[in-house]
């Protein structure tokens, strides 16, 4: 008897766990929310040209522009939330904003704990140093020495470069990403490791910089991409289909064509 018992209770558990395994999984309510509310949280930094920048309370750049462009494409307005590098991903996981955008390296790392929309501006890490010193700076082993003075921005992957290939430099932290190349021009320190592109823009806008390591990049060439949280598979969809909907239309290869080149 017991026998039979045990029998009928282990084939009721079985008849539940596949009921419940074939109840499809359910999305959150993130896309519904922006979808009613009309507006799309965008998280960013702002303080990485050429790919967004804030001035005088006011957005722009490369990645601007795109989000801008999805937005409209919702039907939606932005909304730009202030965030930082060392909080940018605690923040979105812990829904300050919808959305990370301004400048984001795509690696392992981000990709394990959230999604990333398509790669854009193919890039390789550089270092920003005065055009008067430039030929200090040929071989990435010149950047570790110890008279060497780096100025890195907490939180991102220019930072975990610096701390893990230059130990034996000079090295100081200051918050605002974008006053550190002021401060390599003005002589306060003799690199800054940033992007491709942040380097050239710098570069083409102040004679006393210059974007070393650009033919032979310090690191393997990477791509940029916008963060999303995991928690609505909708919300994922539709922001790719939005991506590829952008691209089909030439809208990103003309933002790469104004902000990139």
């Amino acid at each position: 008897m017991s026998i039979r018992l045990s029998f009928s209770g282990c084939l009721s558990a079985l008849v539940v766990a596949i009921s419940l395994a074939s109840v499809p999984a359910q999305a959150g309510e993130r896309l519904d929310t922006i979808l009613q509310n009309k507006v799309l949280r965008v998280g960013t930094p702002g303080d990485y040209r050429p790919f967004a920048m804030k001035t005088n309370g006011q957005y722009a750049g490369h990645d601007i522009e795109v989000i801008e462009a999805m937005a409209k494409e919702l039907g939606v307005k932005v909304e730009y939330v202030d965030t930082t590098w060392p909080k940018l991903m605690e923040d979105l996981q812990n829904n300050r904003f919808d959305v990370a955008v301004g400048g984001i390296t795509r690696n392992a790392a981000r990709i394990g704990k959230v999604h990333m929309l398509p790669g854009y501006a193919p890039f390789g890490k550089v270092a920003l140093v005065r055009t008067a010193d430039k030929d200090q700076f040929k071989k990435p082993e010149d950047l570790n020495q110890a008279k060497v003075r780096v100025i890195k921005n907490p939180g991102g992957t220019n930072e975990a470069y610096v701390l893990q290939n230059m130990a034996n430099a000079q090295i100081s932290t200051h918050d605002k990403n974008a006053e550190i190349p002021a401060l390599i021009a003005e002589g306060k320190g003799d690199v800054m490791i940033t992007e491709t592109y942040e380097a050239l823009h710098y570069s083409k806008a102040d004679p006393r910089l210059y974007a070393a390591y650009l033919e032979q990049p310090l690191t393997p060439v990477n791509e940029l991409g916008f963060m999303l949280p995991t928690d609505d598979a909708d919300y994922t969809r539709v922001m790719a289909f939005t991506w590829d909907v952008l691209g089909l239309r030439g809208v990103l290869k003309q933002e790469a064509q104004q902000w990139l080149q």
